[in-house]
């Protein structure tokens, strides 16, 4: 290995392991993810699980000494790989690579049956989409074909560029403000430490240097717990008469359709322990926040409809009328993104001192990548995203505010992500909508709206499994790296190498497997309340709405909007100047997402148990537990990965 005072460079033999597993682990993707999946399948969170998994291998195989000399074995080499890994093994998921290629040529296979959409919309959308050709279109979804390439590679250079410029700038913002978060905020970045507790360092005459497991009892109760609740719950989808561990959702009220308190929905207890885990990691204010300002909101809808409005379930109540949830939460992701800059002004201004003046190269040695580097690849990918825009047929103003939000939704994401672990949660809606809803469709033109909503498999927030996952994958992979003492830009090298050579062979097996299988012989497609499915025909629905219906400037949208972006800076204020303000802007954020309807209880419970903690054992005993609840989630993470791998094999051999 190579020693610096920064570090410690990746070895060889790491890069060469992740590369292999990336191959691995593309097959394994498409397999289950695709081929194998259900709709009650764990086989969705495969992608962003596995690295997890692999890791947890890897460290165990590293204990025993004949396998030792084989594969990497130190903790550096193997937080190594889980870094590059994490980096490229979403792509061959449902939300990125699975929707970015056949989210054009589908509306050419759908118009067959719907007249309207060719004389409305099909003959629009840019040629350099995707192929037209029947033929080429007939086979892509019945299968029983070899790959038509000679008239796939304008469309799959095209669309792959606009991959790799997104992920490019995203990850390049993500590596200025880095040091802003991890030295200067301390930010806690809860699901980094599982990586990092999960793998420890030999104790000397026990092996040199290579890493191994825990041996503390916290880790791993916690670990057998949530496993053990995650693989005997998961035998209820194939005996249904098996009674589960309750730990939710479990409903104990039914909805109430009338009067107020339909507001309530229905009333459930959820406990999931990997969530309750994360809510005790995270900062006590945070948990808090998320739990209470989730029954403010509660209590705004039942105070709407004692007022006369129609009597609906919280998280159903998607329009822009009071108290319009959604919208607020739409104004706090972009209020949160201009906080993440305001606070991080002066490590920017140095930043760009730095880029632009003599100290370039010196000062910057430590960072993953060159300042001057990050902002003129941010600046080369920024315009290449704009420029396909107005080669799809968009003005440049569109496309300029297309892309902004679209990365402006990527850094609030990391933030959550680094802050509180809360990248599994949805945004309140999608950049389309802020595109059109506050000033109205009328205003584009019939190739913007196509253009827009031809781009939303890239912002549809994926739990995980969206290209919005790659930049929170880079803030944690660096979080990893200055903790473990890996240097961190040949670490992003490698990362990005990683993800390049994952990119080239995913595409190859997600096409080879559509042509061989069909997409409509996919399981994925042969059930019908299958997401992506559904996301897919959805796109050309909207695409023929938005021209067929024109709106206009909604007032009470924007008021929404205003209100979320006036409260959340009001949050983020109070909060920089009185110390014991308990609120939160990201938690006031959190509750206006739909997932927080089961979310606010274990926020409660966590909350709870670490005041409880802290209160009475001080912060010695609250660190010992953290190690319990690292436990919990790492668990849950094994035991989706063990179901959607078993799931796949019994269902290749006919199982249910």
């Amino acid at each position: 290995m190579d020693q610096t005072e920064a570090g410690t460079r990746p070895t060889l033999r790491a890069a060469i392991t992740a590369y292999l597993l990336l191959i691995l682990l593309s097959w394994v993707a498409f397999y289950v993810v695709l081929a194998q999946f259900t709709a009650s399948s764990f086989g969705t969170g495969v992608p962003a699980t596995a690295p997890y998994a692999v890791l947890f291998l890897l460290t165990a195989l590293a204990s025993i000494p004949a396998v030792r000399k084989v594969i990497p074995c130190t903790r550096r080499e193997l937080l190594s790989i889980f870094a590059i890994v994490l980096m490229g093994a979403p792509l061959v998921s449902q939300s990125i690579l699975g929707w970015m290629l056949p989210h054009t040529i589908v509306q050419h296979y759908l118009a067959r049956a719907i007249p309207d959409w060719e004389s409305s919309f099909l003959h629009q959308i840019p040629a350099w989409f995707s192929p037209s050709d029947p033929r080429t279109v007939e086979d892509f979804f019945l299968g029983r074909a070899t790959v038509p390439w000679s008239l796939w590679l304008v469309p799959l250079a095209a669309w792959c560029s606009f991959l790799v410029a997104l992920v490019t700038a995203s990850v390049c913002l993500t590596a200025v403000v880095q040091r802003q978060w991890i030295t200067r905020e301390r930010l806690s970045f809860p699901l980094a430490q599982i990586p990092l507790e999960t793998v420890a360092e030999n104790r000397p005459g026990r092996g040199g240097e290579a890493g191994r497991l825990p041996v503390g009892w916290m880790f791993w109760s916690g670990l057998l717990i949530s496993l053990g609740i995650g693989l005997y719950n998961g035998l209820n989808q194939w005996v249904p008469a098996l009674p589960t561990i309750p730990v939710g959702p479990v409903t104990l009220i039914q909805w109430q359709k009338v009067g107020p308190l339909a507001a309530l929905g229905d009333v459930d207890i959820v406990l999931w322990p990997w969530l309750i885990a994360l809510a005790y990691l995270i900062p006590k204010e945070l948990s808090f926040s998320c739990w209470f300002f989730w029954w403010f909101r509660v209590a705004l809808t039942v105070l709407a409809i004692a007022a006369g409005a129609t009597p609906e379930r919280t998280e159903e109540w998607w329009g822009n009328t009071f108290p319009a949830p959604y919208w607020q939460g739409v104004g706090a992701v972009l209020a949160l993104a201009f906080w993440t800059a305001w606070t991080a002004r002066r490590h920017l201004a140095r930043a760009l001192r730095i880029a632009f003046g003599r100290d370039a190269g010196r000062a910057d040695a430590g960072e993953p990548i060159p300042y001057r580097w990050a902002f003129l690849a941010f600046a080369v990918s920024f315009a290449w995203l704009v420029c396909f825009c107005w080669m799809a047929g968009s003005r440049p103003l569109v496309g300029l505010a297309l892309i902004s939000l679209i990365l402006i939704f990527y850094l609030t994401w990391a933030r959550l992500r680094a802050e509180t672990g809360m990248g599994f949660l949805s945004f309140p809606l999608k950049v389309d909508s802020v595109m059109f809803e506050p000033f109205g469709n009328s205003i584009y033109r019939p190739r913007e709206i196509i253009t827009i909503l031809s781009t939303r498999w890239s912002y549809f927030p994926g739990y995980g499994q969206s290209p919005e996952v790659f930049c929170g994958s880079a803030i944690e992979s660096m979080k990893i790296a200055d903790s473990a003492g890996i240097r961190p830009r040949p670490l992003l090298i490698a990362m990005a190498i990683g993800f390049l050579f994952a990119l080239v062979f995913g595409v190859y097996v997600m096409m080879t497997g559509i042509y061989h299988y069909g997409f409509e012989g996919l399981r994925a497609a042969t059930t019908t309340d299958w997401w992506l499915d559904q996301q897919l025909r959805a796109d050309g629905s909207r695409i023929f709405n938005e021209l067929q219906t024109p709106t206009h400037f909604e007032l009470a949208t924007t008021i929404a909007l205003c209100a979320g972006i006036a409260f959340t800076i009001f949050l983020g204020l109070m909060r920089q100047r009185f110390w014991w303000w308990p609120f939160h802007p990201v938690g006031y954020l959190a509750s206006n997402t739909w997932g927080m309807k089961w979310n606010w209880m274990p926020f409660l419970v966590g909350w709870l148990a670490k005041s409880i903690v802290i209160r009475y054992g001080g912060l010695r005993l609250y660190r010992r537990t953290v190690r319990l609840a690292i436990g919990l989630i790492a668990g849950d993470l094994l035991s989706q990965v063990i179901w959607g791998f078993l799931q796949a094999v019994v269902r290749a051999y006919g199982g249910p």
